[in-house]
């Protein structure tokens, strides 16, 4: 009976909502729960480029560092979407001002481990290691206001 009023009331529609809204709000994190794992996986991506850094001298090492080097970056970018969300985080990172930025850090990710597995080049993944470094920090520049302009001036000073 309770049912059938429900349903003619119009409220079986609004329970359905609730329900949707109760599946959101369990695969939400709380702000604290989002900055804590931004800083953990944030972290965990320095520490694999430190131990890639520290594993090039062994033998065989560049093949290690280039590994755990792009892990530690991949790591790193992924500790984003803890604070903004995957969708929204892949939204920003294709964006125009950093559309350009991001592809090259992507496809130097990719011919890293191309060089170290495929080609069986180390100094050509070393090489793309660098170049990841190099468009890392240009893309993390892009979300800093003005920075890249200031970059830019600074660098055409001190080359003039």
């Amino acid at each position: 009976m309770d049912k059938l009023r429900r349903v003619l009331s119009g409220q079986e529609e609004n329970e359905e909502l609730g329900l949707t809204a109760q599946v959101f709000d369990a695969t939400t994190l709380s702000y604290s729960t989002r900055v804590k794992w931004f800083i953990i996986c944030f972290a965990g991506g320095i520490l694999c480029s430190i131990l890639g850094t520290a594993l090039l001298f062994l033998p065989n090492g560049a093949k290690f560092f280039a590994v755990f080097y792009t892990i530690g970056n991949v790591t790193a970018i992924a500790s984003t979407c803890f604070l903004m969300g995957p969708l929204k985080q892949l939204k920003r990172m294709f964006e125009p001002t950093r559309l350009i930025a991001t592809i090259v850090m992507l496809l130097c990710l990719v011919l890293t481990l191309c060089a170290v597995f495929w080609w069986r080049k180390n100094g050509l993944a070393i090489i793309f290691c660098i170049l990841q470094f190099l468009a890392m920090t240009w893309y993390s520049i892009s979300y800093i206001p003005f920075a890249r302009d200031a970059v830019m001036k600074c660098f055409t000073t001190c080359l003039n």
